[in-house]
């Protein structure tokens, strides 16, 4: 009920919000016959902005969820509507002074949405989804209507008014609809406006494919771009000026934003391309820029365009083993680049214009392709087939597929790895600086875009992306790192300190050769490849000490950025190998030193979330095929073997190097697991555990036949003591529910004996990643106590002991103890008890949670010594 209500809440914001857009629009020109507007321009450029960004929350929260025409519709809407607002407001603000700089300045992203909309609206149709359809249609027509009033004044701004007026009726539409809906209790729904019935059917084609359903925002805003440079190749605009940069950046803005969406998408390959794409349209919108400061155009660094097309390549490469389509797609951008090297000036020459045409076409049928496929349950064939058959034969190369792809999930959020878009940055950020400029016209070469865009934004995005996946180190690094080509690309390439040299920038490096000399030496403990990859940047923050101190020996800033360029590039086609193919084709290396316990970063151990069941039914399949597995638990995070698998059991005891004091413990989900043997059991004892469970108290009974019924055979032997064995049952339902699948499971704590009990599921990977088969993850513990152990080997006499006083106090404990021995009557010296009436049982949940307190060791039986945490044994 939730989840609809939610997804009802978004799509009610993001169609109302086109409405009122719309109606602003037809306001606008309904008055432009008026010699004065009704609404002024840098007013109504203004609510287009904000309602631009309502648009883009709506249709990013609701694509959380399922893949929809929805999202398309909003976010294509949203970036048109940015750019259209900022036109307005520089026309508002005298920037743009004619009709003729209007012309000019909108007419190419007329052109693109047109086309654009157009798409949406036909699928919308063939997939009937018929209000989303006609919005997209009359926005369409809206912005034909308007292209067509720059070129002709026969046609009437009027035209233009009553396409968004049909745009506000839809609207109208669907918000009577939702009102209706909620004030008759879901009773009644107009047609078209009932989300329950489609969303079931929404996640399930979200769900089955594997398309990213935001990659058709992402073509499109390429569309715009395109059509900014082809426009005036053609003829349809006069100029290339500063009223078309809002298009440019606005596309580029959007397209950072799709790269994070993609990456959330698990789609790396696409994420990528997207990125790099960015870069291109900031620089299309810097060189349209400098004219403002210089008369002249400026000129592009020749090595920088070819290292950049050779990234294209590669990328292109690897993702035909995908989607032969997109391979064939990213070949037009490797021409764009050669192109642009080939012409000194870059994006102003015929050449790189006439392969913005060739871009705009291409990916115009891109749009359709991604987005029929993603929306229909027919497919448009793209070649995935084929290439998968092909690799299939192969026994060097192995695609990775399935529901693995991107674990392990290390962090909090559902990110796939950007590490392959932080390498291919740090490649293009220092080939782009061995163009030393011209001092007394840095502007002049269009260096800034690719270091701080590349080098410094993008960067930091790869940096936040390894963040949320846990990866702290390689974030800081990609942090670090993109904060110094930003500082360094605006001082040296932004002429912010001119011919002379500052003595407190040099200051500032030699810091940042500090923080990164700490990196160099973590990364020892990391893999060769990062090792290198930190000690390399050394040299690059050489050379920018040098020359800052104007010290610089010719020809040494180039070889430094030449060797931290190979050694990126390197990174860079590890990280893709390693993203698409199963094994290390490109190893990144094993740690120079070798930590004990330590074992995580070299093999990937399976992760799963516990959130869902099929996760927790997974785990259950490994344990019972003889796997051991690290879970979450009430308390702190434990490592587990089904009791049936006497070898998984051994294995277990192995991993952590198990000491002959610090036996493994028996978990439970329910007593009725040891129903058939509770006629060896006290009658005392045995209500006291249906007391005392689920909660975080262990209980050490003395061992006895029952333990036969387990079936752990001879490794019996590693769990409890000979005369004894701890027991429980957790009060955690993911572990409850493990418990059910498998059966009795053999527990010790996650962790190698002697060091701190494992509180995240980072730490279990850390620890042991290389030992165990797969880890439930879900997050911090809930505590990061351990849990009361209680010794009642003795309980038949009426005394307990506390090993350990653990989460659940003494207290409270023996207030348990208390109520259950009420219901029996002991005979002096005969050490039996007998029952006192049928009396009902105890409620079960006793268990009380603190939080408070330092971590000890999980899971522990007697014979653990007062140094492991544990407290000495007493008696009542």
């Amino acid at each position: 009920m939730a989840d609809r209500k939610a997804e009802s809440l978004h799509s009610s914001i993001g169609l109302l919000g086109i409405s009122a857009g719309s109606l602003l629009l037809a306001a606008h020109f309904y008055s432009v016959p008026r010699a004065v507007p009704l609404i002024p321009s840098t007013a109504l450029g203004v609510l287009l902005l904000i309602l631009s960004s309502l648009l883009a929350y709506a249709g990013i929260r609701r694509s959380l969820r399922n893949a929809s025409l929805f999202l398309s519709l909003c976010l294509t809407i949203s970036v048109f509507w940015c750019g259209y607002g900022v036109v307005f407001i520089l026309g508002g603000q005298g920037v743009l002074n004619d009709t003729g700089d209007f012309h000019n300045a909108l007419v190419p992203g007329l052109v693109t949405f047109t086309l654009a909309l157009l798409i949406i609206a036909v699928v919308g149709f063939l997939c009937r989804e018929v209000i989303l359809a006609m919005i997209a249609s009359a926005v369409s027509l809206a912005s034909a209507h308007e292209v067509a009033m720059h070129y002709s004044t026969a046609f009437g701004s009027s035209a233009v008014a009553c396409n968004y007026m049909i745009v506000c009726l839809v609207g109208g539409y669907f918000a009577l609809g939702r009102i209706l809906y909620f004030l008759t209790k879901e009773k009644i729904a107009l047609p078209g406006t009932d989300l329950a019935k489609k969303k079931t059917h929404e996640q399930i084609q979200s769900t089955s494919g594997s398309m990213n359903p935001f990659a058709v925002t992402g073509l499109i805003l390429n569309m715009l771009s395109a059509s900014v440079f082809g426009c005036r190749l053609l003829g349809v605009t006069g100029k290339l000026f500063i009223g078309q940069v809002p298009w440019l950046w606005a596309a580029g803005i959007y397209q950072i934003g799709i790269c994070i969406l993609s990456y959330r998408a698990m789609d790396v390959l696409m994420a990528t391309f997207f990125g790099f794409t960015s870069v291109l349209k900031f620089a299309g919108g810097y060189c349209l820029l400098y004219p403002i400061w210089q008369l002249e155009e400026p000129s592009f660094p020749t090595p920088f365009l070819v290292v950049f097309s050779i990234l294209f390549v590669v990328l292109a490469l690897f993702l035909t083993l995908k989607s032969p389509v997109d391979g064939l797609y990213l070949l037009f951008y490797v021409a764009y680049c050669i192109a642009l090297s080939c012409r000194p000036k870059g994006f102003f020459e015929g050449g790189p214009q006439g392969v913005d045409v060739a871009i705009f076409a291409a990916s115009a049928l891109m749009t359709l392709i991604h987005l029929y496929n993603v929306k229909a349950s027919a497919k448009i064939p793209t070649g995935k087939g084929a290439v998968k058959a092909l690799l299939a034969r192969s026994s060097f190369l192995k695609l990775r597929e399935g529901a693995d792809l991107h674990a392990p999930y290390l962090g909090y959020s559902k990110y796939a790895d950007a590490e392959v878009l932080g390498y291919a940055c740090s490649v293009l950020a220092s080939f782009a600086i061995t163009m030393t400029g011209d001092p007394q016209a840095p502007l002049a070469t269009v260096v800034i875009p690719w270091v701080v865009v590349a080098g410094g934004i993008l960067k930091l995005l790869g940096g936040s992306v390894a963040f949320a996946r846990g990866k702290t180190l390689e974030s800081s690094a990609f942090i670090l790192y993109a904060v110094m080509w930003i500082i360094w690309g605006l001082t040296r390439y932004g002429g912010l300190y001119g011919t002379t040299r500052s003595f407190h920038a040099a200051v500032g490096i030699i810091v940042f050769m500090l923080f990164n000399g700490f990196i160099v030496f973590c990364t020892l403990f990391l893999s060769i490849a990062w090792f290198f990859y930190s000690l390399t940047f050394l040299l690059i923050t050489v050379s920018f000490l040098l020359d800052a101190i104007h010290a610089l020996p010719a020809g040494y800033d180039i070889a430094a950025t030449l060797i931290f360029g190979l050694v990126s590039f390197y990174c860079f086609l590890s990280a893709l190998f390693n993203s698409i193919f199963e094994g290390s084709c490109l190893p990144m290396g094993r740690p120079i030193v070798q930590l004990s316990g330590a074992g995580g970063g070299m093999t990937k151990c399976l992760h799963l979330p516990a959130r869902k069941a099929s996760s927790v039914k997974r785990i259950a399949d490994i344990l019972k095929n003889g796997g051991t597995c690290g879970i979450p638990t009430d308390t702190v995070y434990v490592l587990v073997a089904a009791c049936n698998r006497p070898d998984a059991v051994e294995k277990a005891h192995h991993s952590k190097r198990q000491a002959q004091d610090r036996p493994m413990s028996l978990w439970i989900s329910s007593l009725k697991q040891l129903e058939p043997a509770k006629h060896l059991f006290s009658p005392l004892l045995w209500d006291f555990m249906e007391a005392a469970w689920p909660s975080p108290i262990s209980l050490v009974v003395p061992r006895g036949e029952w333990v036969d019924f387990l079936g752990m055979k001879d490794s019996a032997k590693y769990v409890g003591t000979p005369q004894s064995i701890a027991i429980r049952i957790p009060d955690c339902s993911v572990t409850t529910h493990l418990i059910d699948l498998v059966g009795p499971i053999v527990v010790t704590s996650a962790n190698p004996t002697g060091e701190a009990d494992t509180t995240h599921h980072n730490q279990v990977y850390a620890k042991l990643g290389d030992k165990v088969d797969a880890v439930l993850c879900d997050g911090p513990s809930p505590e990061n106590i351990a849990s009361t152990v209680v010794d009642c080997t003795k309980i038949d006499s009426g005394n307990i002991g506390f090993f350990r006083v653990g989460i659940i106090p003494k207290s409270q404990v023996l207030q348990i103890l208390e109520q259950v021995q009420k219901k029996h009557v002991f005979v002096p010296n005969s050490g039996i008890c007998t029952t006192k009436g049928q009396e009902e049982h105890v409620n079960h949940s006793h268990a009380v949670r603190n939080g408070v307190g330092t971590a000890a060791s999980e899971e522990t039986v007697p014979g653990q010594s007062p140094s492991d945490g544990c407290e000495n044994h007493t008696r009542l």
